[in-house]
């Protein structure tokens, strides 16, 4: 789950991360309160999660309240690479002198943490790696022995800070790795670090990505969800403990096993070439188990996708036997009844197939057709979401 910036501010100051002060407004009277509360020169930020605001003039400067009031208005609503702005945080301002980037992030190839760390902030840092990767520092860091003060230290020296600089940025570095850890992050960044006039290291405007596999072990990450902005189809699968992934496709996916579903919609995507082009809708994955009240729950998200035009059914019988995942499907689409109103394609294999394809077969449900294999399967899905 990645956060607002807004709520990044707040999980940093928690840790004693220093940044400025900082109040959310949903309206331009709401900023302009917010501004006169805050006092001097103040930023209007757009709050979406995604780069690049300040050129899509997400970002602006207000010397007055009215000012900033009438940022907020041309702000709030405003079309952000497809982010809809509903909401700006009136940032306190400050005279920078310079900015740095730093991030610590979950490096999947190498299994371990990563530190990229650079004297040179303020700018893309995909730009800056390309351009001037000497500029940009990678430190591996140990997930056990984590970043303390000599480690952050080391860090700053790997990334030309200067000797006068090290001792004021290093602390600051222990912190943010501090909330890496402590909050079970993939991603902390800070971008720009920035040194103020008055010498004080201040962490300027962050991003935050949370581990959701670790939420058990937060409940207070529950409200830091945006619901509202959250996809509803999506966000009914996540009700029912579905692993779903909404797609721009027509071709809806329920398999059994994350490989498998992975490998179902590849072999959906190729066949659609051949048939109009259609592509995958979604990535969903029922698990071991295919009774019916799962397979209902599916069935129940993927027809509710307005794109979908026909759904593709591959499951590979292990733990969960085929005539099991067959009554399954025979039982959910009487659950659903009408609202099952689209072509099935299901393709069985494993563990006791010919009793599940003879429960299908003696079903003889309208909507099933039965696929032998998962080419087969694919190409008539395919073709029956182009028709």
């Amino acid at each position: 789950m990645d956060l607002y910036e807004y709520q990044a501010r707040d999980v940093f100051e928690s840790y004693g991360v220093p940044v400025l002060p900082g109040i959310i407004a949903d309206t331009p009277a709401e900023a302009r309160a917010a501004a006169e509360k805050l006092g001097g020169v103040v930023v209007v930020k757009a709050q979406v999660k995604i780069g690049g605001r300040g050129k899509a003039g997400g970002v602006k400067v207000a010397k007055t309240p009215e000012e900033a009031e009438e940022h907020a208005k041309n702000i709030l609503g405003l079309d952000i690479k497809g982010h809809i702005v509903k909401r700006v945080m009136i940032a306190g301002g400050a005279r920078i002198a310079q900015e740095f980037y730093f991030s610590v992030l979950l490096d999947r190839a190498n299994r371990s943490y990563l530190s990229l760390t650079s004297y040179e902030g303020g700018m893309e840092i995909e730009q800056l790696a390309v351009e001037r990767p000497e500029a940009l520092a990678r430190i591996e860091v140990n997930p056990i022995k984590g970043i303390d003060l000599d480690e952050a230290k080391h860090i700053a020296v790997a990334a030309k800070f200067p000797a006068d600089l090290i001792d004021k940025v290093a602390p600051v570095i222990v912190k943010l790795y501090e909330v890496y850890t402590g909050e079970d992050a993939t991603l902390v960044e800070v971008n720009p670090l920035v040194l103020t006039e008055e010498g004080n290291i201040i962490a300027l405007d962050g991003k935050v990505s949370l581990d959701e596999n670790a939420a058990f072990r937060h409940p207070n990450h529950e409200a830091l969800e945006d619901k509202a902005a959250a996809d509803p189809l999506e966000a009914k699968a996540k009700a029912s403990d579905l692993n779903y992934v909404k797609l721009d496709g027509q071709v809806g996916i329920i398999g059994n096993g994350a490989g498998l579903v992975m490998s179902t919609l590849d072999v959906v995507a190729y066949a659609g070439e051949k048939h109009g082009g259609v592509k995958p809708a979604n990535f969903l994955d029922i698990g071991g188990g295919a009774s019916a009240e799962v397979m209902a729950a599916g069935l129940d998200v993927i027809l509710g996708d307005p794109q979908v035009k026909s759904v593709f059914v591959n499951v590979f019988g292990g733990i969960t036997a085929c005539d099991a995942v067959a009554n399954g499907i025979v039982k959910a689409l009487e659950v659903l009844g009408s609202a099952a109103n689209k072509p099935l394609v299901v393709r069985l294999d494993g563990n006791n197939v010919e009793e599940g394809r003879r429960i299908l077969t003696e079903a003889n449900h309208p909507l099933v057709t039965l696929a032998a294999g998962m080419d087969e399967g694919a190409d008539k899905a395919a073709e029956l979401a182009n028709a």
